[in-house]
């Protein structure tokens, strides 16, 4: 992840706080749990503020959460009552641990190239039969986009990165609006 991203989220992670940690993602966290058993351990890749950590701890999952920000760090692990790590996504080594890994709107700051890369580890990471959500912007851009890098996914592109990799296998796929306030007009690939 690039320096400027990480120097973006840390400078604003008291308003990235503000405007997603009370957003409503039932619908999607919800879909995601149902590849899982009661009690499976899930890696919130990327956590933000905390949010999603918190539901999926609030039904009963065992949760590790990281993320790059040293600043959001904090606040997630204030928002979630547990130690949220500091680690940028290049340095995920865990092997075969994670029922499940959460990466909603977090690897989409990764350079194509770089994807390749975490998407392996994130497998490896995984125990045989465990699940790996993520989540991109949809669409074709990929570059510097108001102090962040971005790289978004069309469908088409995703299978293409998935096919070079070799190893994973996409059980779902939808395109859905984003629920924050005022953004109806933006287009998610999960």
């Amino acid at each position: 992840m690039s320096a400027d991203t990480l120097e973006y989220y840390n400078k604003n992670a008291k308003d990235f706080n503000d405007s997603t940690f009370e957003v409503d993602f039932a619908k999607v966290q919800e879909w995601f749990c149902k590849y899982l058993k009661a009690g499976s351990l899930i890696l919130d890749f990327g956590c933000g503020s905390g949010r999603d950590t918190k539901y999926f701890m609030e039904r009963g999952y065992r949760l590790d959460a990281i993320d790059g920000s040293k600043e959001l760090c904090e606040i997630a692990s204030e928002n979630t009552g547990i130690v949220v790590k500091n680690q940028v996504f290049n340095k995920l080594n865990e092997v075969e641990k994670y029922d499940g890994i959460w990466a909603c709107a977090s690897i989409l700051h990764l350079q194509y190239n770089e994807l390749k890369e975490v998407l392996v580890k994130m497998n490896i990471a995984l125990n045989e039969s465990g699940i790996l959500y993520c989540s991109f912007k949809y669409g074709d851009f990929e570059g510097d986009r108001n102090g962040r890098y971005f790289t978004d996914m069309t469908a088409e592109k995703l299978d293409r990165l998935i096919d070079e990799i070799g190893i994973l296998e996409v059980r779902e796929q939808m395109i859905t609006t984003d629920v924050r306030p005022g953004r109806d007009d933006e287009k998610w690939l999960k």
